[in-house]
Parts: C-alpha cells; sequence; structure tokens
C-alpha cells in the first residue's frame, strides 16, 4: 500500500498573488473584512465591515491566515504560538496582531472567547472568501469536508506594504506561518 500525503490528496500548493514588496491593499482593493464579534454587537452596527485599508493604513500589522475556527492545528499550534508572544510583538512596535479566516464573525468571535485570546490579537471574518480570493491564498480543502479555505499564512505589514509573507506547504503544518517565525523577520 502507497502512502500519499495529505498536501498530495488536498492539491495543495504555496504560491500566492502577493509577495514580499507587494501593497496588500491594493492587492485587495475595495474588501473589506468583519471584525470578530457576537450577534448582538452585528446587529447594534448594522453589520459594518472593515475596509482593508483602515486595518493597515500606517500601521506595522503582523497577519495570519488559517483553515478555519474551531479547527485542530488552527485551535491548538497556530493561534497560541500569537497568543503567548503578543509581549514581544509589542516590543518590537507592533500596533495589531491580526488572525483571518474565511468563516462569519460570529463563529470566529465564539472561538476567540473560548481560546482566550480575544485581547491579545484581532480577529476577522473573510466571510465570503474575497480577501483570500484577491490575495489568491485560498485552497479546497474538500478533501477534509472543509470546503473553500485559507492557506495557512503570515505576513509583516508596514503601511500596507508586506515586508514578509510566510505560506505553509500544508494545512496541517506551523513551520513558517508561526510567531517565531515572523518575530525573527520583524
Amino acid at each position: 500500500m502507497r502512502s500519499i500525503s495529505l498536501s498530495a490528496v488536498l492539491r495543495i500548493r504555496n504560491y500566492a498573488k502577493v509577495a514580499n514588496g507587494s501593497d496588500i491593499v491594493s492587492a485587495a482593493p475595495n474588501v473589506s473584512l468583519q471584525k470578530a464579534r457576537s450577534w448582538d454587537e452585528g446587529v447594534s452596527s448594522k453589520f459594518s465591515t472593515t475596509p482593508i485599508k483602515d486595518i493597515f493604513k500606517d500601521k506595522k500589522v503582523v497577519i495570519f491566515g488559517l483553515p478555519g475556527a474551531y479547527t485542530g492545528v488552527c485551535s491548538s499550534k497556530h493561534v497560541p504560538t500569537y497568543k503567548d508572544n503578543i509581549d514581544k510583538f509589542k516590543a518590537k512596535g507592533i500596533d495589531s496582531v491580526v488572525c483571518v479566516a474565511i468563516n462569519d464573525p460570529y463563529t470566529i468571535n465564539a472561538w476567540a472567547e473560548k481560546l482566550q485570546a480575544k485581547d491579545a490579537i484581532e480577529f476577522y471574518g473573510d466571510f465570503d472568501g474575497s480577501f483570500h480570493k484577491s490575495l489568491e491564498l485560498v485552497t479546497d480543502l474538500s478533501g477534509a469536508l472543509l470546503g473553500k479555505r485559507s492557506e495557512r499564512w503570515s505576513a509583516y505589514v508596514v503601511d500596507g506594504k508586506i515586508m514578509a509573507l510566510n505560506i505553509e506547504e500544508a494545512p496541517s503544518d506551523v513551520k513558517v506561518s508561526g510567531a517565531d517565525t515572523i518575530l525573527g523577520q520583524i
């Protein structure tokens, strides 16, 4: 019996439309994300969205994307590396650490609260996948019954310009997209 890797089954790729030096705002023009929130907060804000430019303009941001809320590696390995290192990011002058996934903001909110990470990390839902599609950071995880999802990635962005971009070879990996790697790139 031949062994086949998960990445081969899922036909994983690790390239994107954006690269070091790219302007993330220009790559995703007119795209907005939904900040993690409860349903009642959504109603009271009239289901407001946050334009990408507002997340990055005049700021130093570390952003990381992952396949989805409540998934194993995302919950046990990826988010905790950022939560546990938030003081190191702040000491390096990072204005915000952002987590984004192709999920609705209500699921992301409940998950962030469960992880007790909402005070350290800003969580956003890419509710229709438009942000990840614009960056070409979408992968098809239908083989794992997840459908279209975000690649697992991280970036250091200064005033919209990508200074460092890391994309995992497989969605189960946290080899280059974790906090330790990006801390070394700042």
